[in-house]
């Protein structure tokens, strides 16, 4: 692989020799990165000039980041959440989801090309994150960008769709025809398991706040149910082939439970690995949340003749370009509420905490 130095080059000059370059393999040695050096609030990133960029694995793919969102997990790691596992490899790069530009490729990359716009999401364990002018993610979590949604909107359907894809395709196994209750369809999660149920022809139905009934309706979902305001118990009817549950506490584990069909999947995205974890270590931690997982999958089995799941999103070549392919055709989407600048990193995470932005908030690299 040919090496491109590039220390003392700002970053917009860097990507524009690398467009000269075209297709030869290349890469940056550092670039503009946020690093968390330890955990706090938003006050504790720091935007860093020169982070170094690791040399590229065979199936690796440098991408120029243009946009990347933030997710509910990066402001939880930030805080603290995956301490357990995250602590000894201090500083981190935060961020998961990324639209851009392929940069370079690793020997074995195939299905990429230099220059390519793509977008994609890296797993939640990475250490390497996409909070940085140049990411590096395996040609498994990267996709072409949908050419119908700019790099804002691309950014941010990766993390929450493959979450959700995971859910509905690889656990539950949704056809058509099927009903789908989720539980929290305003959040990016949520939105995404309706918009993907509905494509693949099923029959929806939704919890979620007021501010968020017409968006839930429009996206395909045939009953929307304010839970602010409403009893969930009383007001939805039948029961379910399949609950994701994005809220996952134990009322709404309780409700959903209740509301499936016998053979039915109940899927959360709380699971309690990490929490067990970051509370008594890994050595204890993950055998007590294999424990829970494998105690509550025996009840519900017996009690109530259901699959119950812990949902972790995880890199799916085949879902990533369904998804791709479904964004192409204004099928999915995810909205954007506000962009920042990669340079007010700080505001942004500020802005989420404080709840000021309930919506999806992206931030932008020049």
């Amino acid at each position: 692989m040919q090496v491109l130095k590039s220390q003392s080059i700002k970053p917009r000059r860097i990507s524009e020799l690398l467009m000269k370059v075209g297709s030869i393999r290349c890469y940056v040695s550092s670039c503009r990165a946020v690093l968390l050096p330890r955990f706090g609030g938003p006050e504790v990133l720091e935007l860093r000039p020169d982070v170094p960029v690791p040399d590229l694995k065979s199936n690796e793919v440098l991408v120029r980041a243009r946009a990347v969102s933030i997710n509910p997990l990066d402001t939880r790691m930030r805080s603290g959440y995956g301490r357990s596992i995250f602590e000894p490899l201090l500083p981190l790069i935060l961020g998961r989801d990324i639209s851009g530009e392929v940069a370079a490729v690793g020997a074995s990359v195939r299905s990429l090309t230099v220059r390519q716009e793509v977008f994609g999401a890296l797993h939640p364990t990475a250490v390497r994150g996409t909070y940085a002018d140049y990411a590096i993610l395996s040609e498994e979590e990267l996709s072409p960008k949908p050419a119908s949604v700019t790099h804002v909107e691309a950014s941010a359907i990766p993390f929450a769709a493959l979450t959700a894809w995971r859910a509905l395709k690889s656990t539950a196994r949704i056809t058509e025809g099927q009903r789908l209750l989720v539980v929290g369809g305003g959040g990016a999660v949520g939105f995404a398991a309706i918009q993907l149920a509905v494509a693949a022809g099923c029959h929806v139905t939704t919890t979620c706040g007021n501010q968020s009934i017409n968006r839930v309706m429009a996206a395909g979902a045939e009953q929307a149910v304010d839970y602010t305001a409403e009893d969930i118990e009383v007001v939805i009817k039948g029961k379910f082939d399949a609950v994701l549950d994005t809220i996952g506490v134990p009322e709404t584990e309780r409700i959903s439970i209740n509301l499936l069909n016998r053979g039915g999947h109940y899927m959360t995205l709380q699971g309690e690995a990490a929490a067990l974890s970051d509370r008594y270590g890994l050595p204890i931690g993950l055998p007590m949340a294999t424990a829970v997982l494998l105690k509550k999958r025996i009840q519900y089995q017996y009690s109530h003749g259901i699959e119950y799941s812990w949902i972790y999103m995880r890199a799916d070549s085949e879902g990533l370009h369904e998804i791709q392919r479904l964004s192409e055709a204004g099928k999915l989407n995810i909205p954007v509420e506000k962009t920042f600048s990669i340079t007010q990193v700080r505001e942004a995470h500020e802005a989420k905490d404080k709840k000021k932005i309930l919506g999806k908030v992206v931030l932008e690299l020049d």
